[in-house]
């Protein structure tokens, strides 16, 4: 009984605003909210409502505080439960509130408070744009709790000198700050342009770069790119000779030899950032767990050809913000008001009023190059590696 009330109590608030919605204007749905969060003794209605509100106007910004959003502020103040005053917060920012602004920044700089808090507002303070968090994001690069935070927030708040300023810093971060690091300069031509500058001196290894990464890249900068990297928008020559060359090189006298530790490596490189494989991962791609991961022929089927019978699911889509971002997943939620793009590494909520352009493709989320990009010994260890039973840490 009270799991179900907890699951009651977790739909309340986007129910009722579903159901408001359905036969009112915005603003006479958040008054009507407004008043039944102010009028509600019990907090944990309070918080469901405010959980559903929320998740109604996630991604937008500057909206206008229904009339009875200060008897809410007066009945909430004095509230001693952290969640009521979390949620009262992030609620207030999207109201324009900017005392409620101040306290988030107040949070995030708070080196001493609790890591998840500050993670949270600091979301909260980007999706609102904040100009004061914009000029603090160098110095939370030093924050190894915020860095990956940080390096993001340069992709959703452009600033002068600050891909040069991510650049100059790359060798010091580790693997995966490296990484999120070229996803972020992949979201703004004036970035990419800077990150093909290193790719031509060589400061970077064109190895460095995702194939996912490289793929929106070349979309981007053209054949400059290209002429760097190579030609990864669609595999040269003729699939069927390809299959042929991986078929000879994955041979059983070679894969007798292969080295699943190495493998994983290169999985955790290469395909981790989109795939689930022994519960962890990213989750673009279907989860690799359950697959027929022992069948060559079903592996290579699925790596060199991966666009062959798409579901819409997993198809790219590519949305540029009117302020120039670019961004790249597949659509995991869709309403009247935001997308939520499923994208490599996090997901990314827009509000339909920034979209400036929306490009569906009829091509999987997975580059169709992946193993071109890489050495032979690299291509029969990943291939190992995939083609175990449980993991590596099992088989010892």
């Amino acid at each position: 009984m009270r799991n179900f009330q907890k699951l009651s109590l977790a739909f309340l608030g986007t129910f009722l605003w579903c159901s408001l919605m359905g036969g009112a204007s915005e603003s006479n749905a958040l008054q009507k909210l407004a008043n039944a969060i102010a009028n509600s003794n019990n907090e944990n209605v309070q918080i469901s409502l405010m959980r559903g509100l929320l998740k109604s106007l996630e991604g937008r910004r500057d909206v206008e505080p229904p009339a009875a959003w200060g008897d809410v502020r007066e009945r909430l103040a004095t509230s001693e439960n952290v969640e009521v005053k979390r949620l009262f917060q992030e609620l207030s920012q999207i109201f324009g509130d900017e005392s409620a602004a101040l306290e988030a920044l107040s949070t995030v700089r708070n080196t001493a408070a609790n890591v998840d808090e500050r993670e949270r507002a600091f979301r909260s303070l980007l999706v609102q744009r904040s100009e004061k968090l914009a000029t603090g994001l160098e110095t939370l690069l030093d924050d190894r709790h915020l860095r990956t935070s940080a390096i993001r927030g340069f992709g959703v708040m452009p600033q002068p000198g600050a891909a040069q300023l991510l650049l100059n810093r790359y060798e010091a971060f580790d693997a995966s700050d490296r990484r999120v690091v070229i996803e972020t300069l992949a979201t703004r031509i004036e970035y990419a342009e800077e990150l093909l500058g290193t790719l031509r001196s060589g400061a970077i290894a064109k190895s460095e770069i995702p194939s996912y990464a490289a793929r929106t890249l070349e979309s981007m900068l053209g054949s400059d790119f290209s002429e760097v990297y190579g030609d990864i928008a669609v595999l040269s020559g003729d699939k069927s000779a390809l299959f042929e060359k991986y078929r000879n090189l994955l041979t059983p006298e070679t894969m007798a030899d292969a080295d699943p530790i190495q493998g994983k490596a290169v999985y955790d490189r290469t395909c981790a950032a989109c795939h689930i494989m022994y519960g962890s991962g990213g989750e673009i791609g279907p989860d690799l767990t359950g697959s027929n991961r022992a069948n060559l022929d079903y592996i290579l089927l699925n790596i060199l050809d991966p666009s062959d019978d798409i579901p819409d699911s997993y198809k790219m889509v590519t949305v540029t913000t009117h302020d120039g971002q670019t961004l790249v997943g597949a659509i995991a939620e869709e309403d009247g008001r935001r997308i939520v793009l499923n994208a490599v590494g996090q997901k990314q909520i827009v509000a339909k009023q920034d979209i400036k352009s929306r490009v569906v493709s009829d091509i999987s989320m997975m580059p169709e190059g992946l193993l071109m990009t890489l050495k032979d010994n690299e291509v029969v260890n990943l291939i190992q590696y995939l083609r175990t039973e449980e993991p590596l840490e099992d088989m010892n």
